[in-house]
C-alpha cells in the first residue's frame, strides 16, 4: 500500500512524516532525494549546471542561486522539473522495489500539482490553521511575506487538498495529539 502525505508549505509535514517512520514505516521523502540529487556529487548537478549555468559549486548545486535563476519565471521551473521530476522518479521505483509488499508512505509536497495522486492508494493531508502555518513559513530563514506568497500561488490550496484527502491530519496542536492521528489513520488500515 502506498500512502502519500502531502500538505503545504509550513504545515508540518516533515514532523508528521518522521512520525510515520517512527511507526516502522518506510518513508520516501521527495524533497531529501532532491537535496542528495543536488547534492555534492550530486547526479543531478552537471544537467542543472548545464541548464542554468552560474547555479553550481564545489559540485553541488547552490540552492540560493538556483532558486534566484528560476523564482517567477514558470519556463525555467518547467527546464528544472524536467531535470528533477524523472530523477525522482526513478529513485521512488528504486525505493519501491526495496520495500515490495510493505506499506510505505510517499512524502510529497507538490502530490496534487505533479499528479502523483493518480498513482498511490491513499492520501494523507497536513494542515494547520492559515495563521499557525503563515508563523511556521515566516520564521524560516531568509523567507519573506512576498516569497511565501508565491510559493502558495504555486501549491493547490490547502481546502482543496482537504477536501481530495482520505485523511487529514491536523499539525496546529500539540505533537502528542498528531502522534495519536498518525497512530489512528495505521489502525485504520488494519485488516
Amino acid at each position: 500500500m502506498i500512502i502519500a502525505l502531502t500538505g503545504s508549505i509550513g504545515m508540518g509535514k516533515s514532523a508528521v512524516a518522521a512520525m510515520f517512520a517512527d511507526e516502522a514505516v518506510p518513508v520516501f521523502d521527495a524533497d531529501a532525494t532532491v537535496h542528495r540529487l543536488q547534492g555534492i556529487g550530486g547526479r543531478l548537478v552537471p544537467a542543472i549546471e548545464t541548464a542554468f549555468p552560474g547555479t553550481t559549486s564545489d559540485g553541488a548545486v547552490d540552492r540560493a542561486k538556483l532558486g534566484a535563476a528560476v523564482f517567477g519565471d514558470d519556463a525555467a521551473i518547467k527546464r528544472l522539473e524536467a531535470i528533477v521530476h524523472p530523477a525522482v522518479g526513478e529513485e521512488r521505483a528504486a525505493f519501491l522495489a526495496q520495500h515490495a509488499g510493505q506499506r510505505v508512505v510517499f512524502d510529497v509536497p507538490l502530490l496534487f500539482e505533479t499528479g502523483g495522486d493518480r498513482n498511490v492508494d491513499l492520501i494523507v493531508v497536513v494542515s494547520a490553521a492559515p495563521d499557525v502555518q503563515r508563523a511556521r513559513v515566516l520564521a524560516r530563514p531568509g523567507m519573506t511575506a512576498e516569497k511565501f506568497a508565491a510559493i502558495l500561488a504555486r501549491q493547490t490550496p490547502d481546502a482543496e487538498k482537504r477536501a481530495r484527502a482520505n485523511h487529514v491530519i491536523h499539525t496546529d496542536t500539540s505533537f502528542d495529539a498528531t502522534r495519536a492521528q498518525v497512530r489512528a489513520v495505521l489502525a485504520s488500515l488494519e485488516i
